[in-house]
C-alpha cells in the first residue's frame, strides 16, 4: 500500500503516519517544512509541498493508493483554509490521477446530538476551537456538495481525542455522536489512526462522513 499523507508533523498526522509505517505501507509525507519531522524510515519519503500546490505532490500521488489529509487551520487562523484545501484535492484527484480514494482527519463539531443540533451549536463549545470547528462543518459541505469522482471518507473522532494507548477496539458511527455507557465520547490518538487506516483496507464508508469512538 503507498500513501500521500498531508499533515504528518501534526499530532494525529503523525500517529497515522507511525500506524501506516508499522503495517508496511510506502509513505510520502507531504509537509511545509521538512525539519519538523523527525522521523526517519526507509518506507517513508518526504515531499516538501501544500495541498494548495498541487505541483509538490501529484507526481507522488499517481503512484499512490490513497491520498490522507490530516490538515489544520490554526496555523493560517484563514477559516477559508479547510473547505479550499478540500476542494483542491477533490478537484485534483477528479482530473484523471490516481489515486481516487480520498481520507480525511475531520473534527467533531459537525457531529449531531440531537436531530438537527450540532456539537458546535453547544453554549460550552470552546470558543477558541470554533472558528477551526466552523471551518470543518464548511470542508464537510464541500465533500457533500462535490459530484468529483473521488471515494473520499471524512472521518470525524469523537468530543475528547486524546494520548493513549493503541487497543485496536472502537466503534464506528455515521453523523450522531458516539458516546460510552458513562456518556462519554472519546478515543485515543493511537486507535483513531488505526481506525482510519481500517477504513483503507476494508475500503468501506465510500462518500461519506464517519465517526469513530469507543
Amino acid at each position: 500500500m503507498k500513501l500521500v499523507l498531508f499533515g504528518a508533523t501534526g499530532h494525529i498526522g503523525h500517529a497515522i503516519l507511525e500506524e501506516a509505517l508499522a503495517r508496511g505501507y510506502d509513505v510520502t509525507a507531504v509537509v511545509r517544512d521538512a525539519s519538523r519531522l523527525k522521523q526517519q524510515h526507509d518506507r517513508l519519503h518526504v515531499v516538501v509541498g501544500t495541498v494548495e500546490q498541487p505541483t509538490t505532490w501529484l507526481a507522488h500521488a499517481k503512484h499512490a493508493n490513497a491520498v490522507i489529509a490530516s490538515i489544520s487551520a490554526r496555523r493560517d487562523g484563514n477559516s477559508d483554509t479547510l473547505p479550499d484545501a478540500a476542494r483542491t484535492l477533490l478537484d485534483t484527484l477528479n482530473e484523471g490521477t490516481q489515486p481516487k480514494r480520498l481520507l480525511w482527519v475531520g473534527g467533531a463539531g459537525s457531529l449531531e446530538v440531537a436531530p438537527g443540533v450540532l456539537v458546535i451549536d453547544d453554549p460550552h463549545f470552546p470558543e477558541a476551537w470554533k472558528a477551526e470547528a466552523q471551518s470543518m462543518v464548511r470542508a464537510l459541505e464541500v465533500f457533500r456538495a462535490s459530484k468529483a469522482d473521488v471515494d473520499w471518507t471524512f472521518v470525524s473522532p469523537p468530543a475528547l481525542i486524546e494520548d493513549g494507548s493503541r487497543t485496536g477496539k472502537y466503534r464506528v458511527g455515521g453523523d450522531q455522536l458516539l458516546v460510552d455507557a458513562n456518556g462519554v465520547s472519546h478515543i485515543s490518538v493511537p486507535d483513531y489512526a488505526a481506525a482510519l487506516l481500517d477504513q483503507l483496507d476494508k475500503k468501506e464508508a465510500f462518500k461519506r462522513r464517519i465517526t469513530v469512538a469507543y
